[in-house]
């Protein structure tokens, strides 16, 4: 395998999240360029507070009441701040030589740590500085690219916000219900944001346990066999077909899905290896991460659906009917904001509700699973293909 080729192995496993596949020197190949796009992204982070420090002074942000123009203005950049952290990232990612990749990553950290001196605050500098070695650290082992996968898959789900709303409704129809209940309101007007976090954490794990089991049980199979060929006896890519197929189409997970990857050309290899408990865990998050990814769009789909209706619906009165006159500003990240406090965590509970709802369809109805699960096993069985190859590969020039 000549040196091109192994890189282009290595890239393809690292887009996909699957770095424990790699060797540990692989890993830590071209690091500083690797880490480019979080980097970017972490220099819009810093740009933002930079942004606020210079329209009010202080980077703290607290609005109470109607908003001046200036604080509409630092709302706006707080909100658009993450979605350009990511198209940044995005189209950092997109270059191609590693050359470019690293200066983008200089150019980056120069930014933040000169903005970070601009605001004047020393622990935030520091701050900075070590956020700047986590990040490398963590492109380092690997688990950066699983991050970097993450948001990549995050940013595919949202061009298909269109299907995701049409996906909500149903679960809007089962929860308007909870919406239009008073002591809901009451409760979430008098409880601390603490016990709601512990609440929703409650909820959340009870829902990712029955997510995780049966992701394992649908995988366990092919985990199991160390090799990506479908269930059934279907011919190795590799061997000559005497008979003709009996379908037009191509079995999930046989040689012809390998076309135009680096792994097309390489051999079947006569045994596969055993898959690691690093390989395991590494599979298994990352079918897990697919499948939270596409039901998280879907929660955060319909809790901006009930907060618009919720902006929509709360007059004042009604607001001092269903909340026995609970605030009318909140907290959200830290920052004052006039939005009640009752509806954001109205906003957040039905949220945690949402998320239980179809974690639970999507394991076990037979259309979400259909539509979530089986399209990831397929493309288990396919990477599994591809590791296989990869490692024989490495394994033949070991040996020479």
């Amino acid at each position: 395998m000549s040196a091109a080729a192994r890189r282009a192995a290595e890239r393809w496993f690292l887009d996909r999240g699957l770095p424990s596949v790699l060797t540990p020197r692989a890993r830590l190949r071209a690091v500083w360029p690797r880490s480019a796009p979080a980097l970017a992204g972490a220099a819009i982070v810093v740009a933002t507070i930079v942004s606020v420090y210079l329209l009010t002074g202080d980077t703290r942000v607290v609005i109470e009441g109607e908003p001046t123009p200036a604080e509409w203005v630092v709302l706006a950049i707080i909100v658009l701040s993450m979605p350009l952290a990511a198209l940044v990232g995005w189209l950092v990612a997109r270059l191609i030589s590693n050359r470019a990749r690293a200066v983008a990553s200089t150019v980056a950290v120069t930014f933040a740590l000169v903005g970070e001196a601009v605001v004047g605050d020393g622990a935030g500098l520091i701050i900075t500085a070590l956020v700047v070695g986590l990040i490398v650290a963590l492109t380092a082992t690997g688990f950066g690219s699983v991050l970097g996968w993450a948001v990549r898959l995050t940013l595919s789900h949202l061009a298909a916000v269109g299907s995701l709303m049409v996906r909500a409704l149903p679960v809007v129809l089962l929860t308007v219900l909870v919406f239009f209940n008073s002591p809901v309101w009451i409760m979430s007007a008098t409880i601390t944001r603490g016990r709601l976090w512990l609440a929703l954490l409650f909820l959340g794990m009870i829902a990712a346990a029955f997510l995780i089991s049966g992701t394992l049980d649908r995988a366990k199979p092919v985990l199991d066999a160390g090799t990506a060929a479908p269930t059934g006896s279907h011919a190795p890519a590799t061997a000559p077909q005497t008979t003709p197929p009996k379908a037009t189409t191509t079995a999930p997970g046989t040689d012809a899905t390998l076309a135009g990857t680096p792994f097309a050309t390489m051999p079947d290899p006569p045994a596969a290896s055993p898959l690691t408990l690093g390989e395991r865990i590494n599979v298994l998050f990352v079918l897990v991460a697919s499948q939270l990814t596409q039901i998280l769009i879907v929660v955060a789909v319909t809790a901006a659906i009930f907060f618009v209706l919720g902006l929509i619906l709360l007059s004042p009165e009604l607001l001092a009917a269903w909340t026995r006159d609970g605030s009318r500003d909140g907290t959200l990240l830290g920052m004052t904001i006039p939005v009640p406090q009752a509806l954001i965590q109205i906003t957040l509970f039905l949220a945690a509700l949402t998320f239980m709802y179809v974690s639970a369809r999507s394991v076990g109805g037979g259309e979400y699973r259909s539509q979530f699960l089986d399209p990831l096993i397929e493309d288990l069985r396919l990477t599994l293909i591809a590791r296989n190859r990869y490692r024989a590969s490495v394994s033949r020039e070991r040996a020479d």
